[in-house]
């Protein structure tokens, strides 16, 4: 009897929490959004996101937006997995490359991806490489005769991947400059000619440069895409592999933008509590002042739902560990 009536109470005692609501749940709380990166197009794309996502939530939590820059965002989602309160109050706006860097096996990374809660991508965008008019490189095929100079935020960020790879890979000349906090501090330095290019996405180069493209003191050398974007009338990195495994490689590694800008939760989110900040964001997406900020800001909205993100980065996990292994060392070659 006493085992019984001790079940008992604790059935009772536990049924209040069991019973709590999405709503009662965040009725009060605040969510921290951790953005792996300085204020840049990252940061600009969450706070215009959470300015608008609170009244989409049951409860209406409040937010606050933290940039926590490093790595190129490999601290803020390690802290994401393993630091940050798994209930539902702890979201994050990382790098793309984030799933990447954990499929090559790349160091320090001690996250799953396939653990992580995803709740959506307001944006798809392409990734190019621009360079200075007055650099000597006017065109893609200039690369493999010339030096360009470019800007990043350090080894192994989401700038420096890209010409580090190309080098490898192809033998582009590219030479990276390391130090820069950020993508807005690398234009600035290209502004006063402190380096010669940047390997960024274009809506974000556009957001920060488009005056440097109108006067035509920086132009796009190419896209890093498998198919040329028209409107761009520049080719893609694609027109110079040379062979298969060369081409196997630069899909990989392009496949990044297929997961657009992500927002995430870290692991052990409970269930309803992920479906519901899934649903705020798919609802702030379609919000008319988020569209009209957004608009203003010259942010273009393609959103992806967290769940196609989620199945996208499932895909990645499949990748042939030849390619990863073979991706990972071009990535890791002398610069």
């Amino acid at each position: 009897m006493k085992t019984m009536a001790l079940a008992c109470a604790l059935a009772l005692s536990a049924s209040p929490a069991s019973a709590q609501t999405v709503a009662d749940f965040y009725r009060g709380k605040q969510i921290r959004v951790i953005v792996g990166s300085s204020p840049g197009d990252y940061d600009t794309w969450a706070r215009v996101i959470v300015r608008h996502m609170r009244q989409h939530i049951p409860g209406n939590p409040t937010f606050v937006v933290e940039n926590m820059p490093g790595a190129g965002s490999l601290i803020a989602t390690n802290y994401l997995y393993a630091k940050a309160a798994q209930d539902g109050t702890a979201m994050g706006s990382v790098s793309r490359n984030m799933p990447n860097y954990a499929f090559t096996k790349k160091p320090n990374v001690l996250f799953d991806p396939l653990k992580f809660n995803w709740i959506g991508s307001p944006e798809m965008t392409n990734r190019g490489c621009f360079a200075r008019s007055v650099s000597g490189v006017r065109t893609a095929q200039d690369l493999f005769e010339r030096e360009l100079l470019v800007g990043t935020d350090g080894a192994g960020t989401s700038l420096s991947e890209m010409p580090v790879l190309l080098k490898n890979l192809l033998g582009m000349k590219f030479k990276t400059v390391d130090g820069y906090r950020g993508s807005n501090d690398v234009v600035l330095a290209m502004q006063r000619n402190e380096v010669g290019g940047i390997c960024q996405t274009v809506t974000a180069f556009a957001q920060s440069a488009q005056h440097l493209l109108d006067d035509g003191s920086v132009r796009i050398l190419f896209t890093t895409e498998r198919q040329p974007v028209p409107r761009l009338k520049v080719p893609t990195v694609f027109e110079f592999a040379k062979t298969v495994e060369q081409r196997k490689i630069l899909e990989f590694h392009a496949s990044s933008l297929e997961t657009g800008r992500p927002m995430l939760t870290p692991p052990g989110v409970p269930a309803d509590r992920v479906n519901a900040l899934r649903r705020a964001f798919d609802a702030t997406m379609k919000d008319r002042a988020f569209l009209d900020e957004a608009a203003k800001l010259a942010l273009e909205v393609s959103p992806m739902t967290g769940e196609a993100v989620q199945t996208l980065v499932g895909e990645l996990a499949r990748t042939p560990p030849s390619v990863a292994a073979r991706v990972r060392t071009a990535l890791e070659a002398a610069k």
